[in-house]
This record gives C-alpha cells, sequence and structure tokens, in this order.
C-alpha cells in the first residue's frame, strides 16, 4: 500500500509517517519503480501501535523502547506495563498541581471581589505577587 493509503487507515498524516521513518520508529519502507514508498501490513500495525500509544500520552522515546524489544525478539510487555506505571504517577502529579493552581486561582478569585488601588492591592497585584511565589517555589524556571 501507498503512503496515502498507510496515512487513511491510521488516522495520521503522510508527513507523521515519513516523520517515524525518519527518527526510527518505522522501518524505511520498500519502494516501488517509481520511489513510491510501498507498506506491509506489518507496518500498518506497527503504525496503529504508535498512534495508540501516543493518544495515550507515551512519549516517542518510551515507544522506541518497547518497540526495539520487540524487534530484538524480546517481548516488551514488561517494559509496557513498567511504562504504563510511569504514565499514571506522571497524570496523579499533573491532577496534584492543577488541582493546586486551581485552588490558587480561586483565592486570587476570592480576593479580587474587592476594589482597591491598580497595581498596589488590586487582583493585579495579587497575580503579580503569586507568580513571583510560584516562581521561587519552582526553583526559577519558568
Amino acid at each position: 500500500m501507498r503512503i496515502s493509503d498507510l496515512a487513511r487507515q491510521a488516522g495520521v498524516p503522510a508527513k507523521t509517517i515519513r516523520y517515524y521513518e525518519q527518527i526510527g520508529l518505522l522501518p524505511p519502507p520498500r519502494r516501488a519503480e517509481n520511489n513510491y514508498r510501498l507498506y506491509t501490513p506489518e507496518t500498518t500495525e506497527r503504525l496503529r501501535f504508535i498512534v495508540s500509544a501516543r493518544s495515550l500520552g507515551l512519549s516517542l522515546r518510551a515507544i522506541a523502547a518497547i518497540l526495539a524489544l520487540n524487534d530484538h525478539g524480546e517481548p516488551p510487555c514488561a517494559a509496557m506495563l513498567a511504562t504504563i506505571d510511569r504514565q499514571i504517577a506522571a497524570i496523579e502529579q499533573r491532577i496534584t498541581d492543577l488541582n493546586a493552581l486551581r485552588n490558587t486561582l480561586i483565592a486570587l478569585r476570592q480576593q479580587g471581589t474587592r476594589t482597591a488601588k491598580p497595581w498596589e492591592d488590586c487582583i493585579c497585584a495579587l497575580v503579580r505577587d503569586s507568580a513571583n511565589v510560584g516562581v521561587a517555589a519552582e526553583g526559577g524556571d519558568a
């Protein structure tokens, strides 16, 4: 099958397929006499795995590691489970961080209902000052 057919089946642009080939997630395809890429059903399955893993938030690096195990004849199941565990932990941390951010925003909003002098004790000043606190707490990197 040609790249347009593979792209349609996987639901990704042809550009994405070319990128996955470039970084080694997909093997180089066979070429027709007219130099068109020709793909096998195995490539379709591999691409479907990559697309599904990306939809779960897995990094291309993690996906590459899992595919490398499979390519070397090793069962990738334990690595996949460990990757999923790390993804769950990262999501739980993001939820914690988002809840803290939500609570900060709620507190700022409640404080900002009163009238005040602009840039002295108004909501804009509160936001300005809360950002400085957040930057200090995060080590200064934005």
